[in-house]
C-alpha cells in the first residue's frame, strides 16, 4: 500500500516563495521568537551538533508552532525511538543525518509512519495528540499525512543512491549536506565536483516529484544561485553564529574607531 503524498506546512502547494529556514542551536525561547519576527518560514532544531536535549527541543518546537514557524528537528541519530519521541513532541518533520543507503532511508521513513506504512508507535496522549484531546483518527492522520521525513545526503555513496532513496514512499525530500560531502571528498562545498553531485541530487529529487534542499552559512547570494539552479528549500545560518558574527563585528568596529581617535 502506497503512503499518501505529504506536503506539511513546509511544502504546501499554495506557497509562493521558497521555504527559508535556519538552525536553532540555543536552548532558549528568544531565538525562535526572533526568527519568527525576522520572517523565516521554518526552523531546524539541531540535536546533532548542539547540546540540546529532548526537553529543550520540546519547548522550542512548541514555541515555533505557536509563532507560525514549521518546526523541523535534526535528530542526533537514526534510532526509531529518537524519531518517535521527537514526532510526539510535535515536530512536523525530521532531518536525519548521514543516510547513506536505500535500506537506511527506508528504515527512517518507516520510523516516521504509523502502520501500515511504518512502525511508529501510537502515543495519542503526547503533544502531537494534544495530550489525548485529538481523536485517534486525527492523530494518526496527522502523523501519516503531514510529518516530513528528510534524509541528509552527506557522502558520495548517499548521492549515488539518491534516485532510489527518493523513490521510497516514506521519503518526502532530501537535504544535501555539502559540508560533510565535500569533507569526505577532500574538497570544499564550492568545488566543481561537489556542485556536480549536488546537481545530481536535485535532479533525482525532481525526477521523483520531491524536494531537495541545501544549507548555507551567511551566504544569501549563494543560496539564491542554488535556488535558481533548482534547489527547493534553503537553511541559512544559525542563531549562535548570527550572535557571534554581530558581536565580533561590533567589537571590531569599536576598536577601529577607538584606534582612529587615539591617532587623531
Amino acid at each position: 500500500m502506497s503512503a499518501p503524498r505529504r506536503t506539511g506546512g513546509l511544502f504546501h502547494p499554495d506557497r509562493t516563495t521558497v521555504p527559508l529556514g535556519t538552525w536553532l542551536k540555543m536552548g532558549a525561547a528568544e531565538p525562535v521568537e526572533i526568527m519568527a519576527f525576522a520572517g523565516y518560514d521554518f526552523v531546524v532544531v539541531d540535536m546533532e551538533h548542539a547540546p540540546l536535549d529532548l526537553q529543550s527541543a520540546y519547548r522550542i518546537i512548541g514555541s515555533a508552532a505557536a509563532l507560525g514557524l514549521v518546526p523541523i528537528v535534526r535528530v542526533p541519530d537514526k534510532n526509531p525511538s529518537t524519531i518517535q519521541k521527537i514526532l510526539d513532541a510535535g515536530a512536523e518533520g525530521v532531518l536525519v543525518p548521514h543516510v547513506d543507503t536505500v535500506e537506511e532511508a527506508e528504515a527512517v521513513g518507516r520510523a516516521c509512519r504509523f502502520p501500515p506504512h511504518g512502525t511508529r508507535g501510537a502515543g495519542g496522549t503526547s503533544k502531537a495528540g494534544l495530550w489525548g484531546l485529538r481523536s485517534t483518527e486525527e492523530y494518526l492522520a496527522q502523523g501519516n499525512d503531514r510529518v516530513l521525513c528528510i534524509p541528509q545526503l552527506e557522502s558520495v555513496q548517499a548521492v549515488g543512491a539518491a534516485r532510489d532513496i527518493l523513490s521510497l514512499d516514506g521519503v518526502d525530500a532530501v537535504l544535501v549536506g555539502a559540508a560533510d560531502l565535500s569533507l569526505s571528498m577532500g574538497a570544499t562545498p564550492t568545488s566543481p565536483e561537489v556542485l556536480e553531485l549536488v546537481g545530481r541530487a536535485v535532479s533525482a529529487a525532481h525526477t521523483a516529484g520531491k524536494k531537495c534542499g541545501l544549507a548555507f552559512g551567511a551566504a544569501p547570494d549563494r543560496a539564491v544561485q542554488a535556488v535558481r539552479a533548482g534547489c527547493d528549500f534553503v537553511v541559512l545560518h544559525n542563531d549562535l553564529s548570527l550572535l557571534a558574527d554581530a558581536a565580533s563585528s561590533l567589537v571590531r568596529a569599536f576598536r577601529a574607531t577607538e584606534s582612529d581617535s587615539a591617532r587623531n
